[in-house]
């Protein structure tokens, strides 16, 4: 009984000690109840950083991109999510930025489909997260910094193609899903200032709005009304495959050549065949990879990043000329980036 008093009496002494020891480490854990696990070092867990990638449209150019991202993504242990209008719309774009901005993302790259339209979307979305451009620029709005082609410098590229291609001069049409978008504009221009005085003339434009099958009914109705054509450009990566497919259906091989951009594998495959003349092909790996790369550091270290902006705000990725005598190795070195 004595020692039974005892440990009872031990107890009541120690209580007093063990409460304030239990009080002292609960008080020191400031991460208890918040799910939070304490890092290295002291301090709640950093939390994830929340990336988006929207592209214009829902095309297979854009997979090519996202080779770029998941390079970088492995590279720096982070996640981009990537977003794509299924119909190319500006409405589904406007209502991605807002659901993203509104969804805490902390920064967001867009290719804009209509710039000066959506300048009040991009702005908005740029209240709230880190913005930038790629492939299709938007000046106006409040972008940190555009990452992709110069596309008048590109179009110009084009533009010298078409030359070549035409020496005597002649008829050509041009075709794009909107030319309200900055990269058709700067293209189409490019192209134009290329061409002038070399007696060759646009008779049509035409848009699809991304309609594939318009995109090829287009390019049937203007060879059909212009007997006389003698080129069909297109300034948009699925415009390439679509006017290949059209040439072929009415028997315009050879008869109206063809000068487009980007390297889509129906448009390789047209250039190797000889139905395409030429494409102008960007760095759609480098948008991928570069985009990633600066939102993830405007979004984790916002001074450093914003600091190394170019004066300009623009990254050019620079574009390459593929003609036949180029495009089996161009595309031995897209397989192996597609890896």
């Amino acid at each position: 009984m004595r020692e039974t008093k005892s440990w009872g009496k031990g107890w009541a002494a120690l209580a007093p000690f063990l409460l304030a020891l239990l009080s002292m480490t609960g008080c020191s854990n400031e991460n208890a109840g918040t799910g939070a696990a304490p890092a290295a070092g002291g301090g709640p867990k950093p939390k994830s950083v929340k990336l988006a990638f929207i592209t214009n449209n829902s095309s297979e150019f854009w997979k090519i991109a996202q080779a770029g991202i998941r390079k970088y993504e492995q590279e720096s242990k982070v996640q981009v999510d990537v977003k794509m209008p299924p119909n190319g719309t500006t409405e589904e774009q406007n209502q991605i930025l807002e659901s993203l901005s509104s969804q805490g993302y902390d920064a967001i790259a867009v290719s804009a489909i209509a710039p000066n339209d959506q300048v009040p979307a991009l702005n908005k979305a740029a209240e709230r997260s880190k913005l930038i451009t790629f492939d299709s620029d938007a000046p106006k709005s409040s972008r940190l910094l555009y990452i992709g082609t110069n596309n008048y410098e590109a179009g110009k590229a084009l533009g010298a193609q078409i030359v070549k291609l035409l020496p005597s001069g002649g008829k050509m049409a041009v075709f794009v899903g909107m030319l309200s978008a900055d990269n058709a504009k700067q293209r189409l221009q490019g192209i134009e200032d290329a061409i002038a005085g070399k007696n060759i003339e646009i008779v049509d434009k035409r848009e699809d709005n991304t309609d594939r099958a318009k995109a090829r009914s287009n390019v049937e109705d203007i060879i059909n009304a212009h007997p006389d054509l003698k080129l069909v450009a297109g300034l948009w990566s699925y415009n390439g495959p679509a006017i290949a497919a059209a040439i072929e259906a009415l028997g315009k091989k050879g008869k109206v050549l063809a000068a487009v951009f980007d390297e889509e594998e129906q448009t390789l495959m047209a250039i190797e065949s000889g139905t395409i003349s030429a494409t102008v092909v960007q760095k759609p790996f480098q948008f991928g990879y570069l985009a990633s790369k600066w939102a993830h550091e405007l979004a984790t270290k916002p001074d450093v990043a914003t600091a190394q902006i170019p004066a300009d705000r623009s990254i050019d990725t620079g574009i390459e000329v593929i003609e036949k005598t180029n495009v089996a190795d161009f595309k031995r070195k897209l397989a192996e980036m597609k890896k």
